[in-house]
């Protein structure tokens, strides 16, 4: 192993000065930073400042990249900044210690289980996009690192098609993953890139390559994915009941791993109204959320998962219940629906259909929307096909949407039907 060793004293450095939008989302990150960024845009310089910055007040930090040539590319560079305050180095390693006793080791993700044993304050995952396994990656292998200090960490990458990059950029968009945010930034943020060889480059590449490598954005390829053209669809912002319009929800229900999701459709428009999303509430107060959905948009139908918790819940809607907050509850027009492999797969179908003919329009919500481009189909041992979400993500939007959509070819459920009718000239 070669290993160099100094000890500068009263010696300084200069790290480049950041972009205008480096220093926005150095200011305004959280634990977990995501970056999906145009070629030469900045990314990896942003990513070895962190890394410097952190070993300069003496913590340790780790860098991984999805190979080794790319992290070969960046040792060199690194290396070379810090040489001025480098008390030891190890080639063999990729490993330095400055001045401060602070620590700086480079991964290359072509060991499946890197970093083993470490522990970090800081780690910069590089070029995600070309990680085929980031979640695993990330889950089993460079977030126990982060335990011992609460570390931070940042995903740095130009998009590649809706994989795991993609979903860990969604977590950023999630109001309800405050521990995570994400931003896009074009090629064009980068000042030192002149608008004209952006604009060369618009001319002669094909949209979807332009789209993807200058301006940052997920890229749906061919073949990815159940639902085709959402994109397209998913452009409304909420809108309140209309006079004259009938409604339809889907419910699917869920408690502290997962999602209660609320989808409300106007079938008189085909278009999506609103959505609901939340978790960490008590059943009693799912079922009050839902009536306040229901004394806004009076629903002719309302299809609720009934599996597991879903079947206790669905019964006291349909029948009716006693007080909660001072309020009686009557019954709701409440259409059970039981998930089987082929029951979920005719309304997941379904669905696909009507978004890729443009049958109807959705809100133009994040979270929905990335639940829907991930949604996946396998083909079982017995030759079924399966639809969900890829492991470790969510697809409740995706349900209650599908369950909203089959409530508008649903004859009126028999149960509380009068509970919630427009009064004559109300409508």
């Amino acid at each position: 192993m070669s290993v160099a060793t100094a000890t500068p004293t009263n010696v300084t450095i200069t790290l480049p000065r950041p972009l205008d939008w480096q220093r926005d989302v150095m200011d305004a990150r959280a634990r977990f930073s995501v970056l999906a960024c145009g070629r030469r845009s900045g990314k990896s310089t942003l990513g070895q400042h962190q890394l410097i910055v952190a070993a300069l007040a003496g913590r340790p930090a780790g860098y991984f990249a999805p190979s080794y040539k790319l992290l070969g590319e960046f040792w060199r560079e690194l290396r070379t900044t810090v040489e001025p305050i480098t008390r030891s180095k190890s080639e063999q390693d990729h490993r330095l210690e400055l001045a401060t006793r602070g620590v700086i080791e480079l991964w290359s993700l072509d060991d499946p289980n890197p970093a083993r044993g470490r522990k970090y304050a800081r780690v910069v995952v590089d070029e995600a996009a070309m990680v085929s396994n980031l979640l695993d990656i990330w889950q089993l292998a460079i977030r126990p690192t982060l335990a011992d200090f609460a570390g931070d960490a940042w995903f740095l990458s130009t998009p590649r098609g809706l994989n795991d990059f993609h979903q860990v950029y969604q977590f950023g968009q999630d109001p309800l993953e405050p521990a995570w945010r994400s931003w896009q930034m074009p090629t064009s943020v980068n000042p030192y890139i002149g608008a004209e060889e952006i604009e060369a480059a618009r001319h002669e590449l094909p949209e979807r390559a332009f789209a993807q490598e200058y301006l940052a954005q997920f890229v749906q390829l061919e073949g990815d994915g159940v639902f085709r053209g959402v994109q397209a669809v998913a452009r409304l912002q909420p809108t309140p009941p209309q006079r004259g319009h009938q409604y339809v929800f889907g419910v699917d229900w869920g408690r502290s791993n997962d999602f209660t999701a609320i989808s409300v459709i106007d079938v008189s428009v085909g278009e999506q109204v609103a959505l609901d999303r939340f978790s960490n509430i008590d059943f009693e107060y799912q079922s009050e959320r839902l009536h306040r959905w229901a004394e806004l948009y009076h629903p002719l139908q309302i299809v609720a998962e009934s599996n597991s918790m879903g079947g206790p819940l669905v019964e006291r809607l349909q029948t009716g219940y006693g007080r909660l907050v001072g309020r009686p509850r009557a019954a709701l027009p409440i259409y059970a629906w039981t998930a089987t492999n082929a029951s979920k797969a005719a309304v997941i179908q379904s669905l696909a259909l009507a978004i890729e003919q443009g049958q109807l329009t959705l809100l133009d919500d994040q979270v929905q929307t990335a639940e829907l481009l991930a949604f996946e189909s396998s083909v079982t041992v017995t030759g079924m096909v399966r639809y969900s979400a890829p492991s470790g993500l969510h697809d409740d939007t995706v349900i209650a949407l599908a369950l909203a959509h089959l409530g508008e070819g649903l004859e009126s459920a028999p149960h509380g039907r009068s509970a919630y009718r427009f009064a004559a000239g109300r409508r």
